[in-house]
């Protein structure tokens, strides 16, 4: 599958905001679970140098994924649309925005960093697939809760 990223706009922000939902435990990625995040996604200032939604080959919604720069580090966030997650197309996914946001922001420094629900052993075990290594766990408030999060780094 072929991956293509754009600039988010209110449209494709709006269906992941609300339309979104995860099943069980994954519901923690809901964008309307922390209120702060919500309007962080829907903040229409970060779009265009921030946020990328994610379209597939036939030009649908499958994906979004937001690029932060801290101290000449890459930060990586991304969701892929609850209906794709668990068909073993984390890693082409995760990889495609990896590649992308190297190219798009001319990125070539030594390393690429992501945070991570503990819980998410799905996630972990693609970022690892993918060269990404453990560096620290800690505790975040968010959600409503405080719950343990892992720090990752792929050294490039």
């Amino acid at each position: 599958m072929n991956y293509f990223f754009i600039p988010m706009n209110k449209e494709y922000a709006y269906e992941i905001a609300y339309s979104w939902k995860y099943n069980d435990l994954y519901s923690f990625y809901d964008m309307t679970a922390d209120e702060e995040d919500l309007k962080e996604f829907l903040d229409e200032d970060s779009w265009t140098s921030q946020y990328f939604a994610v379209l597939n080959d036939e030009n649908e919604l499958v994906g979004f994924y937001s690029f932060a720069f801290e101290n000449e580090i890459m930060w990586i966030g991304l969701g892929l649309k609850p209906e794709l997650t668990g068909r073993n197309i984390g890693t082409e996914f995760v990889a495609a925005g990896l590649n992308f946001g190297v190219k798009k922001f001319n990125y070539n420094h030594n390393c690429i960093m992501l945070e991570v629900a503990s819980f998410n052993k799905r996630a972990i075990k693609v970022y690892e697939k993918l060269g990404f290594k453990f560096v620290e766990k800690y505790m975040q408030k968010t959600n409503g809760g405080e719950f343990e999060f892992i720090k990752m780094k792929k050294v490039i």
